[in-house]
């Protein structure tokens, strides 16, 4: 279980309004370490434990043609800030980003990680983070997209919505597969664990697909955990996905890391 305990950097302090909870982060790995520092800060103690492992695309021609006609695209759009480290090396291997070429993104966490690597004047929305409000951004208007090329660039088995919207507003859409999500490789025995240890107060969930991975890969003994655990989520859609697949004590926080650890630091404990 070593391996998913927090640091010895992020262990808890003595006080705040998480004193003596752990709360497991589910973010992929390169993306735990802001929420887990919070709760650290609120006194809680992390259990970093990524529900899908990121990897690169098993095929990684299409992105290499992509970055042999990168200039052709008006519009380059990221989905997640895994998208913009497995694709912006392969796409500025040869040549720097075009000038006509407009980045977006769907989160804001994407915007930062695209300006790390001197991407900057990010299309992005800024209050709910998802494919509907990027879609709600003028940028992406149907007059502004009729002829236009645009590249998306994604994990395998990403949502549709995106690329059809902008295919019906007039653009050509190609979408290009630059990461691989899978499950943990090491299973959910230290999950396990530490429910049975008692050491579980609450999971913070980003993701739908890695909900239904935990749902469909739990035994009976660990959906009867879950159903009692508090489930943070930052966004109705996984709310409702939650809600499908059977599970009850959900709360929907504000979006994104800060809204998760307002949620965790408003939450009655006690109730």
């Amino acid at each position: 279980m070593h391996r998913y305990q927090a640091p010895h950097s992020m262990q808890p302090r003595t006080g705040g309004p998480l004193v003596g909870r752990t709360i497991v982060v589910t973010r992929p790995q390169a993306q735990a370490a802001p929420l887990a520092e919070g709760i650290v800060a609120a006194g809680g103690r992390p259990l970093i434990f990524p529900l899908l492992e990121i990897s690169p695309a098993a095929d990684a021609q299409p992105l290499a043609a992509t970055a042999q006609r990168l200039a052709d695209y008006a519009l380059a759009v990221f989905i997640s800030p895994n998208a913009v480290e497995h694709a912006l090396p392969a796409l500025l291997a040869n040549a720097p980003w075009p000038s006509t070429l407009r980045p977006a993104a769907v989160g804001q966490g994407t915007v930062r990680a695209l300006a790390a690597r001197g991407i900057e004047g990010c299309i992005a929305p800024t209050e709910r983070f998802d494919s509907e409000a990027l879609l709600a951004l003028p940028e992406l208007a149907a007059e502004n997209m009729a002829g236009k090329r645009v590249a998306i660039f994604r994990g395998d088995g990403g949502r549709e919505l995106l690329a059809d919207t902008l295919r019906e507003r007039g653009a050509t859409v190609d979408c290009i597969t630059c990461y691989h999500r899978s499950g943990p490789s090491a299973g959910l025995l230290p999950l396990m664990a530490a429910w049975r240890a008692g050491q579980l107060d609450a999971l913070t969930v980003s993701s739908s697909e890695g909900l239904r991975y935990l749902v469909e890969q739990l035994d009976a003994d660990g959906r009867a955990f879950l159903q009692k655990t508090p489930i943070f989520v930052p966004h109705a859609r996984i709310a409702d996905n939650a809600r499908a697949l059977g599970l009850s004590n959900i709360i929907l926080t504000d979006a994104a890391d800060a809204g998760i650890l307002a949620g965790l630091v408003a939450y009655n404990w006690l109730a």
